[in-house]
Parts: structure tokens; C-alpha cells; sequence
């Protein structure tokens, strides 16, 4: 096996080991379109560790950012190892390393495989990959006397969504907008009316995916990362704190703040709807790696009504696996995107699999 073949088998292997939703997505999709994605991924993933990981000062996270910027801008002379070089000292030992820090470690690997894609696949990847590391950078140095991140106004909370999760949108809309494929090999190219339309609704898709991770999951962004996503100004009209999010005494206020935040991730679910059912299947790009992760949300969000209150503790909130194999089995191989829409008010009102 040629050393690209290896680095590119070793980036499918990483995203199974940091992501079973995205890993999911990638396998759905067929070449070339599931490798462009998953080097893709595996770059923005580098980029959210760092900005995950507490136990690095925000002054050093940034510089960190601002370094690996550096180092996917070609305008930039800054090489991966000094990058590598750098983030060395805060990489967990061997026995200690999550995929997370594997991926991290193994950064001149992604970075390698990502400069052998075509030109313009490169074209695609790298402005919203960038944009995401330099928006990642800002919210660092923004909040880097609290130590974690505190959003603090709904305008706050979806300009950090953008960047963590819009830019994805923007990424996957880039590379099924192109108008060339590899070298030598021409592509039919998108509608222009189509374009327009996934443009215009691909920052939605990735917002309401965001939103959705940042309802459910208060208690573990709180715990593991310091970090507040609820915005101050909504917990401050119920009397919360935002430093005391968790505290029993603040329960009903908090909840109500999740409830909130849950029914605010709804109204980007018409637009979310509205980019699938325009997704074309081109070089390998399949309705199903996108409709999945949208109807899990769906889903998650249904339990998000039932049971708020969990997303203030360690009990999880989400779809069960029963649930989640049924959708994804009704799923695969589905090229009618008019499905969606049924699927997802029938995955609204109950679980899937109990349907």
C-alpha cells in the first residue's frame, strides 16, 4: 500500500474513533465524495479540540489556533510542525490520549492527505475550514479571563454556531457546488438555481445540528469543558446565573432557559428541510449521509421536550439505539428526498422504531 493509500485508510479509521455520527455520514456517502468529507472533518476536528480542551490557558489555546491557521492559509510560509511542535506539550501521554488527541498528534498526517486532494477539492475545503479555526480563535480570546467560554446573547450564540457548525454547511455546499473533479476528469457541474438554493439554506443545516448538541448536552459542556452555551440574557430572565447553570436550586429557570434553547434549533429546521430536499447525488454525495444526522436532531429534539430537565445532568439525552438503527435503515439507499419531510414529522410526534 502506497503511503497516501495508508494516510487516507488512517483518516476513515480516525473519524470512527472521534465521531460515530459523522463516521456514520462518511460511510453513507461513496467515493470520492465520503474521503473529501472525511478529511474535511478530521481538520475542523483538529481546530475543536484545542478549543475543547480546559486544561490549556485560553491566552495558549488561541496561539495554538492561530498557528494551525497559519499553517492551512497558502499565503502563510508558517509549516505543520510548527504546529505540531507547539501543541506537543499538551498532548495527553499514550495511555492517557483520546481519538481526539490521536488526531491532533497525528496532525501532519491529515494535513499531508489533505494537500494530495485535487485542486479543487482543496478550493472547496480550505476557506470554511479556515474560517471555522479563526472564529474558534476569537470566542477563545473573547472570553479568556473567564477561563470557559459564556455566550451572551442569542446573537452571540448563533455567531458561535456559524463558525462551529455553519462553516461545515458551507464546506459540504463547496464541494457538491463544484464544477471540476479531479484532474482530467469533467463533472456536469450543479443548476445554478440548485446552487443558489443549498447556499442559502446551508448555513441553517449547520446550525440546527449545532444548537441541538448544545441544548442537550449543558451538563457535559459545563463539566469537561467550562464552557456555557446558554446564552446569559435568557438565563437572566429567569433568574439564573450563569455560572450557577447547575445548581439544583436553579433547576426550573435553567430548564426553561434548554426548552428555549431547543425551540430556538426549530427554526432552522423548514431551511434544514429545504437544503436536503435540493442536495443533489453527485460524485458520491448520497441523500441519506445528510437526511440521517437531520432526523436524529429531529428526534433529539422530541426528547428534548420530554425530558429538559436531563440535559442539566449526567443522564443523557438522545434517540435510542433501536430508534437510531431504524432511521438508519429506512434511510439507506433513499434517493426521494420528498420523504423527508414525512419522516420527520413522523419522528417528531414518536420514536421511529415504535411507529
Amino acid at each position: 500500500m502506497s503511503e497516501a493509500a495508508a494516510d487516507l485508510e488512517w483518516c476513515h479509521e480516525a473519524v470512527e474513533g472521534v465521531s460515530r455520527t459523522f463516521a456514520l455520514t462518511i460511510d453513507v456517502l461513496d467515493e470520492p465524495m465520503s474521503s473529501y468529507i472525511c478529511v474535511g472533518y478530521l481538520l475542523c476536528r483538529i481546530a475543536d479540540t484545542v478549543e475543547d480542551a480546559h486544561h490549556i490557558p485560553p491566552e495558549t489555546q488561541a496561539t495554538l489556533l492561530r498557528t494551525y491557521h497559519a499553517v492551512l492559509d497558502p499565503d502563510d510560509p508558517t509549516g505543520v510542525e510548527t504546529f505540531t511542535e507547539s501543541v506537543a506539550e499538551w498532548i495527553p501521554e499514550d495511555g492517557e490520549r483520546t481519538a481526539d488527541w490521536e488526531v491532533v498528534a497525528r496532525t501532519p498526517r491529515v494535513v499531508r492527505t489533505f494537500e494530495r486532494q485535487p485542486d479543487s477539492v482543496i478550493a472547496a475545503i480550505r476557506p470554511p475550514v479556515l474560517e471555522l479555526v479563526s472564529g474558534m480563535a476569537l470566542f477563545v480570546e473573547r472570553y479568556a479571563d473567564s477561563g470557559g467560554l459564556r455566550i451572551r446573547t442569542r446573537t452571540e450564540l448563533e455567531e458561535y454556531c456559524y463558525y462551529a457548525a455553519g462553516t461545515v454547511g458551507l464546506l459540504i455546499t463547496n464541494l457538491i457546488c463544484r464544477n471540476t473533479g479531479p484532474p482530467g476528469e469533467e463533472t456536469e457541474g450543479v443548476d445554478p438555481s440548485v446552487e443558489r438554493t443549498l447556499y442559502e439554506n446551508a448555513e441553517s443545516f449547520g446550525l440546527l445540528l449545532q444548537l441541538v448538541n448544545i441544548a442537550k448536552d449543558v451538563y457535559d459542556d459545563y463539566h469537561e469543558e467550562d464552557n456555557v452555551y446558554l446564552p446569559a440574557t435568557w438565563l437572566d430572565a429567569e433568574g439564573v446565573p450563569q455560572e450557577r447553570v447547575l445548581a439544583a436550586e436553579y433547576a426550573d429557570g435553567s430548564t426553561a432557559v434548554v426548552k428555549r434553547t431547543a425551540e430556538h434549533a426549530r427554526t432552522f429546521l423548514d431551511d434544514a428541510q429545504r437544503y436536503l430536499e435540493t442536495l443533489p447525488e453527485v460524485e458520491g454525495n448520497r441523500l441519506a449521509a445528510w437526511a440521517i444526522p437531520y432526523l436524529l436532531a429531529v428526534g433529539t429534539l422530541r426528547e428534548l421536550s420530554a425530558r429538559p430537565e436531563d440535559a442539566l445532568s449526567e443522564r443523557d439525552v438522545k434517540v435510542s439505539r433501536s430508534e437510531v438503527g431504524a432511521i438508519v435503515s429506512r434511510m439507506l439507499g433513499e434517493t426521494d428526498s420528498a420523504l423527508v419531510g414525512d419522516l420527520r414529522t413522523r419522528i417528531a410526534a414518536r420514536p421511529f422504531d415504535q411507529a
